[in-house]
């Protein structure tokens, strides 16, 4: 058996071997790898050639580490399963993986700490960079690292790009609608007071618009950073339970759909005795007995231009504008 059949068989050919069988340096076998300096046309055919007989797989992780990035990008999430966050990962995935980067996905729901794992992979260059969703830790554990990171819908820093939809935007449409259909009491569904984020601003802007416009608001809260359909649930039934007159009810997606639900299982006629808007509009709206008029967010608009800054970050690129706040619209339903 010849040294060139023994090699075939060994599990993985490396770099020395390559330059053993051309007969050139290792440097050589290097340069013609990486496309970078001067290497002779002879030369490059040889190096080329004992690869190719070698089954030479150049290691990509080799050649990372030594620029020490990794070409990960880490996609933080609470919860990849929820319509919003799933397909935002899809998106964010594409347009990543287009531009030469893979990504990892994580989800926080239900592991405390789990964020600031994440942060302290980043800081050991496990990423080059996170997209962050997730809005639980403190904003001073971000503002002590100088590594690349994006938020979405979070504002920490003015020197962290942060990407979200125009919440207040949002909250001038809903009111408008709610008013255009004579509505006077108003349940909105909203996150714990524990999570500050645009999203938030999006109920305080509602609450602000309604009540200039004479329209009666409570809130409703979900359970802490719970995205779960048991948490939505509880939410939906805590409505019907505690705010039986009302005329409306504001919220995302999934806890819209199940008040729908629960609103006809009840008798209310929808939109005659109740109308429902909810945020996101997801595909989720249409999967009840009625599309759900919705406000929908632009979840692939938002994951490029995520995906855009992040990539800007790790390639120390100049950004032009680290607040990118991007229009939302009406997705008219059946349901006001």
């Amino acid at each position: 058996m010849s040294n060139i059949e023994k090699w075939r068989n060994f599990s993985m050919a490396s770099i020395n071997d390559v330059a053993k069988l051309a007969m050139v340096s290792k440097s050589t076998v290097s340069l013609v790898v990486n496309n970078k300096g001067y290497v002779s046309e002879e030369t490059r055919s040889k190096v080329e050639k004992a690869m190719k007989e070698l089954n030479y797989i150049p290691s990509q992780l080799a050649r990372n580490f030594s620029a020490q990035k990794s070409g990960i990008v880490g996609i933080v999430m609470p919860d990849v399963m929820h319509p919003f966050f799933s397909t935002f990962i899809k998106y964010a995935e594409r347009y990543l993986y287009e531009k030469g980067y893979n990504a990892m996905v994580c989800g926080t729901v239900g592991r405390e700490m789990i964020e600031e794992t994440y942060l302290n992979m980043l800081n050991r260059h496990v990423m080059d960079g996170i997209i962050m969703g997730v809005h639980t830790l403190d904003v001073e554990k971000y503002k002590e690292t100088t590594r690349p990171i994006v938020t979405l819908d979070r504002f920490i820093d003015a020197d962290i790009p942060m990407v979200s939809s125009n919440h207040k935007q949002a909250a001038e449409i809903t009111t408008k609608v709610l008013k255009d259909r004579n509505c006077k009491r108003v349940v909105q569904i909203i996150g714990s007071k524990l999570a500050n984020t645009p999203t938030g601003d999006y109920a305080k802007y509602c609450r602000m618009f309604l009540e200039e416009n004479n329209i009666e608001v409570c809130n409703v809260e979900t359970e802490s950073n719970s995205f779960t359909i048991e948490g939505y649930e509880k939410a939906a039934e805590k409505v019907f339970k505690n705010h039986p007159n009302i005329d409306a009810i504001i919220g995302v997606d999934i806890v819209i759909l199940l008040c729908l639900k629960l609103a006809l299982k009840k008798g209310y006629e929808v939109p005659k005795d109740l109308k429902l808007i909810s945020y996101d509009g997801t595909y989720i709206t249409r999967l009840g007995e009625k599309t759900i008029t919705s406000i929908v967010q632009p979840i692939e608009s938002l994951a490029k231009e995520s995906v855009k800054k992040i990539i800007q970050l790790i390639e120390d690129k100049e950004i032009e504008n680290k607040k990118s706040l991007l229009d939302v619209s009406l997705q008219a339903g059946e349901t006001t």
